[in-house]
């Protein structure tokens, strides 16, 4: 049997991962993931604006949560190194953060900055200036600003509510906002403004974006009411927060990866261990049963109020092409681009609609998508709001490019899994942002 060739090289700009993979290529073992990035980013913010101590467990350790982590130290929460063992964040109380004496930096990361917004214009009489890396610069933030001025915030962007950004802090008025998109990150901001606004803060979305937030503003003391038949979230303000412990599960936009692996692969047999698998996230998982993915769900638990399963994905099962739209969007946004791979692998032609969020996301997703997997032979056509991909067709390698997007740069390494011949990815470094150790977890199950 031949084995795969897996090298990672850097050179005087980027990283460039090369994958020459085996004809008979099949993927078995147990893994673990990194823990989840969404919970991660909540534990560490909701850590600094509680009383007391919070204690977290199986922390992702990505670019992102260091990001995080660092804004908040500069505002005067006490956070121990970050690590996967044991992180403990020492809150000064909400309302209680200081007015940083630089400019806070959230790198790459949108969930940084756009939930920060919502607690940075709750602080009345501090100011804070707030910008990212050049990719998060080009991301509009107009869709949390323009809530946060309708609750009385103070902000200023660059035209087209672009970073970097000034926020002078206000006594907010509660708000009934009704959103045009279901976005986790849009709800999220305003109910983290909420928190310090007397009354009832609400967030209606048209489908029910993942419920992160709602579960651990809960769990650290906060009044939220949540009503399903309007998709709706109410937090009750001004609120108390006392500091948790907090177990961080395996991220299901992480597993993704492996469940598009070793599905597409013949003779795979993979178990992910400890995986969140939240409603509000499982899209993938239905997503992946209407392609007739053989995935199921063992040992299936709750932890820390999050419900945690293992995943084992067998590569028995010729994939079948499917509509990936409408209400499952919301709950597998970030594995739309991973998605993309498995179709290429399905018979058939797989449409992917109602998805015109992933232009705005660290890359133009579907334009990216649609040009990198068509470098290596895919058959797809890029839609304003989604990607029509006929599968079936055998892939070959080929020199394709992350667009320093960490979603984009593991999708095509899966996909060159299955590709005949070498596929060469530069700017692979980006998996780092939510992954660290893909490119060894890689080596591991392809071994």
């Amino acid at each position: 049997m031949q084995t795969a060739s897996i090298t990672l090289k850097t050179t005087e700009h980027h990283h460039v991962l090369t994958i020459s993979p085996p004809v008979d290529l099949a993927l078995t073992g147990a893994i673990a993931i990194p823990g989840d990035k969404s919970i991660s980013h909540r534990a560490l913010m909701l850590g600094a604006l509680a009383e007391g101590t919070t204690e977290i467990r199986g922390l992702l350790l990505g670019e992102d949560p260091l990001s995080t982590a660092a804004c908040f130290r500069a505002m005067g929460a006490n956070i121990s190194d970050l690590n996967t063992e044991r992180v403990t964040v020492e809150g000064i109380g909400l309302g209680q953060l200081q007015e940083p004496a630089d400019v806070l930096n959230a790198g790459n990361s949108g969930t940084t900055m756009r939930l920060m917004l919502g607690i940075l214009s709750s602080h009345a009489g501090r100011f804070f200036t707030v910008t990212g890396d050049g990719s998060l610069r080009s991301r509009p933030m107009s869709r949390v600003i323009r809530p946060l001025q309708d609750m009385g915030a103070q902000i200023w962007s660059r035209a087209g509510g672009l970073a970097p950004l000034a926020v002078q802090g206000q006594a907010l008025r509660p708000i009934h906002y009704t959103s045009p998109i279901a976005s986790a990150q849009v709800k999220s901001c305003i109910l983290l403004a909420g928190l310090a606004t007397e009354g009832k803060t609400t967030v209606s979305e048209p489908a029910l974006s993942r419920d992160h937030s709602e579960r651990m503003l809960r769990a650290f003391g906060a009044e939220v009411l949540v009503d399903p038949d309007t998709c709706s979230a109410t937090v009750v303000g001004p609120a108390r927060l006392i500091g948790q412990p907090v177990v961080v599960p395996g991220d299901i936009s992480s597993a993704a990866f492996w469940l598009v692996a070793g599905a597409i692969a013949p003779g795979s047999d993979l178990l992910i261990q400890n995986v969140g698998v939240n409603p509000t996230r499982t899209g993938i998982l239905d997503a992946l049963a209407q392609m007739e993915a053989d995935v199921t769900l063992e040992n299936a638990r709750e932890v820390a109020g999050e419900p945690v399963a293992d995943l084992r994905v067998r590569g028995h099962n010729r994939l079948k092409a499917g509509h990936i739209g409408g209400d499952l969007i919301p709950r597998l946004i970030d594995e739309i681009p991973i998605l993309a791979v498995a179709a290429a692998f399905a018979e058939g032609t797989t449409v992917i609609s109602d998805a015109a969020e992933l232009r705005v996301k660290e890359s133009d997703r579907l334009a990216v998508m649609a040009t990198q997997l068509s470098r290596l032979g895919a058959t797809v056509t890029e839609r304003p709001d989604g990607l029509e991909i006929t599968g079936g067709k055998p892939l070959h390698g080929a020199e394709v490019d992350s667009h320093t997007d960490h979603r984009i740069a593991m999708s095509l390494a899966i996909a060159a899994l299955r590709a005949t011949g070498p596929t060469t990815i530069h700017r692979a470094e980006a998996a780092a942002v939510s992954y660290p150790g893909f490119v060894d977890t890689l080596r591991q199950v392809v071994r």
